[in-house]
Order: structure tokens, then C-alpha cells, then sequence
């Protein structure tokens, strides 16, 4: 299972994978039931998850069969739900959700007086498509903008970011989670490399352009916004993030526009 898994992650098209992939891993989810690990989106407890990734970076305990939750979906959620007001922050807020994620789909239609709207290139589960290079949508608009594992994939991450700071509301908030390798003090990133092995190689994906390193709060401090870095293994807990199979997903960034 797991070489099957390294195989259709590296090969085919996440769009393709999105369609399909749901439907063959709850079939195989009761296999996998048992007391050691949790997914706290819909509380159900496995006796291990199955591994996720590309070749040598196969993860093990990482993909929960019946939401499809990764490691940053599950800390994601925790935060989501029991440390920001996204669930229960009153009526008339706008949400952008990009790359929008199968195990938040309709979980994110309970919060109460928040109007959602999904977009993407060309994900079957978004409501819009476009380039987030040019958000087609006004200055101060959304209350709240996350797009997780997005930001590896884009051309030109500034403008990007720049695009985040302007159709956000002045005290609204986001959270935009990347691939980062924290032993770099730098991120990585050459314009030139685009040979999808030496990508991969590079940046631990064949379609990623750039590897984050620690510099990464600050390029959206320099686009204007606030960051905050929350370790989340002393905000949940040690038990707690062993449990819900956290992995190496220990920080997060929520970066807000000043008010």
C-alpha cells in the first residue's frame, strides 16, 4: 500500500486524485480501526494511518482514510476550531478557501453566518477558478483567506502575498501552510530549474518551485501583514499531537491585516 501510494501521489494529477481517491480509502478505512491514533476532524480512532508521499519521503502514520486528512489538515483544524472564531465568529464574514480540502468541505459549512467561497485552477471541488496571481475580487473583501500548500506551487510568491494583503480586510486573518525546511535560513528557489526531477530533488516535489526556509514569515511581513508562529506541540500538547499523528507539522503561521 505504501508503494502504491508514493507511486499515484508522484504521478498523477492531484485534480484526477481528488475525484477518486475518497471513494478507494474509506473502503479500506475499517482495516485500519483501532485505539492509537485519533482524527480529531471526525473523531475517529485508528490502530495506524497510512503512509503519504513521494519516494523516500514516504511519511508513515500520515493519511486518515475516511477524511483524507494529512498531518496539516489535522493541526489545521484543532486551531480552527477551538482557537480562532472561524466556526462561531458571527454572521456576514467572507472566507476565501483555496485549494480547497476534502475533510474541510462541508465541516466548514456548520460555521454559522460565514459565506465560503472555494477556488483553484482546476480542483472539481472549487466554485471559482482562477490565478492567484490576479484574485478577481475587491480591495478589502474577505474576512479570512487560507490556502494551505499553495504557495510552493505559485510563479511569483511576492505578488501572491501582495494579492492576499489587498482583497483582506483590515483585522481579517489567514493561514497558508508550505512545505518548510527549518535548517534553511533561506528559501530556496531558482527560477531556471525546471527539469521535474532536480525539482524534486531540490524542493521535495516534481511541481513544487521553491522550498520555504525560515525566512518565510517574513515575506509575508514585508507584503504587510502580522505573523504569529505557534508551536503546536506545546499549544495541544505532547500526548495530544502524538496521538492525532501530527507529525512534523509542529508550527503554524496565522499572518492578520492590520486593523
Amino acid at each position: 500500500m505504501r508503494a502504491l501510494i508514493s507511486f499515484i501521489t508522484r504521478f498523477v494529477p492531484r485534480h484526477l486524485l481528488q475525484r477518486f481517491a475518497h471513494l478507494a480509502l474509506q473502503m479500506v478505512s475499517p482495516f485500519y480501526r483501532g485505539q492509537k491514533f485519533e482524527d480529531p476532524i471526525n473523531g475517529r480512532m485508528y490502530r495506524k494511518l497510512l503512509s503519504y508521499g513521494r519516494a523516500d519521503r514516504s511519511r508513515p502514520n500520515a493519511l486518515a482514510p475516511d477524511t483524507l486528512s494529512l498531518e496539516r489538515h489535522r493541526a489545521v483544524w484543532i486551531y480552527l476550531t477551538e482557537y480562532s472564531n472561524l466556526m462561531d465568529g458571527g454572521p456576514d464574514r467572507k472566507m476565501l478557501h483555496l485549494a480547497p480540502e476534502y475533510c474541510f468541505l462541508k465541516r466548514f459549512n456548520r460555521a454559522e453566518g460565514l459565506e465560503i467561497t472555494r477556488a483553484d485552477l482546476v480542483s472539481p471541488w472549487a466554485d471559482v477558478h482562477f490565478d492567484v496571481h490576479d484574485i478577481p475580487y475587491a480591495d478589502n473583501h474577505f474576512d479570512i483567506i487560507m490556502g494551505n500548500h499553495l504557495m510552493e506551487h505559485v510563479e511569483d510568491d511576492r505578488k501572491v502575498m501582495g494579492e492576499y494583503f489587498r482583497v483582506m480586510k483590515p483585522g481579517g486573518w489567514g493561514i497558508f501552510q508550505v512545505p518548510l525546511d527549518r535548517s534553511l535560513s533561506e528559501t530556496l528557489e531558482d527560477p531556471t530549474v525546471t527539469d521535474p526531477a532536480e525539482r524534486e530533488r531540490l524542493y521535495w516535489q516534481r511541481d513544487h518551485v521553491r522550498l520555504y526556509g525560515m525566512d518565510y514569515a517574513d515575506r509575508y511581513r514585508a507584503a504587510g501583514f502580522e505573523v504569529e508562529e505557534l508551536d503546536l506541540r506545546e499549544l495541544y500538547g505532547p500526548e495530544r499531537f502524538e496521538r492525532c499523528a501530527l507529525g512534523s507539522e509542529r508550527y503554524l503561521h496565522v499572518v492578520r491585516k492590520p486593523s
